[in-house]
């Protein structure tokens, strides 16, 4: 197999399986702090004993989450050397960022947390728990910064050519607020509430289910559900305005999105599909004129298509685009309808009553993990050819003297050391999940 295709392969796996950390230990993270404030504002114990519960699990996703991290650090260096060079003034300044303000800061609260709740006040307890969930949410600020200058570079300048070329930042602000990045950081942020609220709602659903802790699993799973529904419906406008972006600075990702060949020509809305890349068709039920619609909110506005871009300057995995595309817009939608509905039968008080609701929470964790994973997945393959779009193609980024065995040979590597990790996750969330927020055998207030 080709050495480019290789080092993507195994670029995809090892920050794919990495990302399925991070946004449970942010979306944990603000339900910690709304847990922690209500202990704060009413006093009730049981508050208390949801935030050390909670705290445990977070650990947990944080450890795992650091330990899988390092591993695409190296990578830079050893499979993307020429990419390496070309964004490493950029890199720096966001990666240096990240660790200075957002690992240091979580890191640090997280200790007192874990080591020093009975040392401290109630109040430094809350302190800390929201300068864990900052540090948190301030690590992905940085990383999709990085990431949204690859999409849309801004506040720099290049120096060198051929090989030696790097980009160097001419303003770090400009680079930072780059075109896309903010769209691209509250989507992030939204999609991490998700992972965090919809844990939260699976194993408190679980536990109603069983019979076990229901009064106080019941206040956890309002305090997920009115999180996970207001912010599953904020998505649509987070996921509109970042879409209003891509038809602007990467309009040939977006034509991949829907499969939209014609120069310039409506394009339709598709709900399900499959793209034809070698006769150029997509079949499937959409909406006629609808994109245009969301992008110029006219049914007969033009989109610029595939065509209009010379086939080396557009993805070649269309369908591929499509497919993750409308995976993570489909998941949004049933999650949007999943939360409303709860909610409905919250006000009616019948939530904790309607089993088969309750069974499909306890199973939903997951789907917030994979239209994450998909959303990335389009999102990058959607900006090939390029590594730095417009300026650095995939092809040229990696490294020249990494054969492709030796690619093979660490992929299948870090997949046994990554299906260990998954398997350590599992079983420590498994423990914890089983033992609950307290030994049942006892009161939970003698507990604490």
């Amino acid at each position: 197999m080709d050495v480019e295709i290789l080092a993507r392969i195994q670029f995809a796996f090892t920050i794919a399986f990495h990302y399925i950390y991070p946004p449970l230990s942010i979306g944990i993270g603000l339900i910690m702090v709304i847990m922690e404030g209500l202990y704060l504002k009413t006093g009730n114990k049981e508050y208390e004993v949801l935030t050390r519960f909670w705290l445990k699990i977070f650990a947990i996703t944080f450890g795992i989450g650091v330990a899988t991290g390092i591993i695409m650090e190296f990578e830079f260096g050893t499979n993307w050397a020429v990419y390496s060079k070309y964004v490493g003034d950029i890199f720096g300044s966001a990666l240096a960022a990240e660790g200075l303000f957002a690992f240091g800061l979580e890191s640090t609260f997280l200790g007192i947390l874990i080591f020093g709740w009975n040392r401290v006040s109630p109040k430094v307890h809350f302190i800390s728990t929201i300068g864990v969930f900052l540090g948190s949410m301030f690590s992905a600020v940085w990383i999709v910064v990085a990431n949204s200058w690859q999409q849309t570079p801004a506040g720099y300048h290049i120096v060198g050519e051929g090989f030696n070329a790097r980009a160097e930042v001419t303003d770090f602000w400009a680079m930072v607020f780059n075109p896309s990045s903010v769209d691209r950081i509250i989507h992030v942020w939204q999609g991490a509430f998700l992972a965090g609220a919809f844990m939260v709602l699976s194993v408190h659903a679980y536990y109603i289910r069983k019979g076990r802790y229901v009064d106080l699993s019941k206040r956890a799973f309002k305090i997920a559900l009115v999180v996970a529904t207001v912010v599953s419906f904020s998505q649509l406008l987070s996921g509109h305005s970042s879409a209003d972006g891509v038809a602007k600075n990467q309009p040939a990702k977006l034509a991949a999105m829907e499969g939209h060949y014609e120069k310039s020509a409506p394009a339709d809305l598709y709900l399900l599909g499959w793209v034809d890349n070698e006769n150029q068709k997509v079949t499937g039920l959409g909406l006629p004129g609808g994109l245009s619609f969301l992008v110029h909110q006219d049914f007969k506005a033009p989109i610029t298509g595939l065509n209009a871009f010379p086939e080396e300057d557009r993805p070649s995995q269309v369908n591929a685009v499509f497919q993750f595309y409308h995976i993570m817009i489909s998941i949004g939608m049933f999650l949007i309808a999943l939360t409303f509905y709860a909610s409905f039968l919250w006000w009616k008080g019948k939530l904790f009553e309607t089993k088969w609701i309750m069974w499909i929470f306890s199973f939903s964790v997951i789907l917030p993990q994979i239209a994450n994973q998909v959303g990335w997945f389009a999102a990058e393959m959607g900006r090939q050819p390029w590594i730095v779009y417009g300026h650095l193609r995939t092809s040229e980024g990696f490294s020249q003297e990494v054969s492709a065995n030796q690619i093979v040979f660490s992929l299948v590597l870090f997949t046994v050391v990554y299906s260990l990790l998954l398997l350590l996750f599992l079983y420590s969330l498994n423990k914890k999940i089983k033992h609950g927020p307290y030994d049942e055998a006892k009161n939970a207030l003698e507990i604490i």
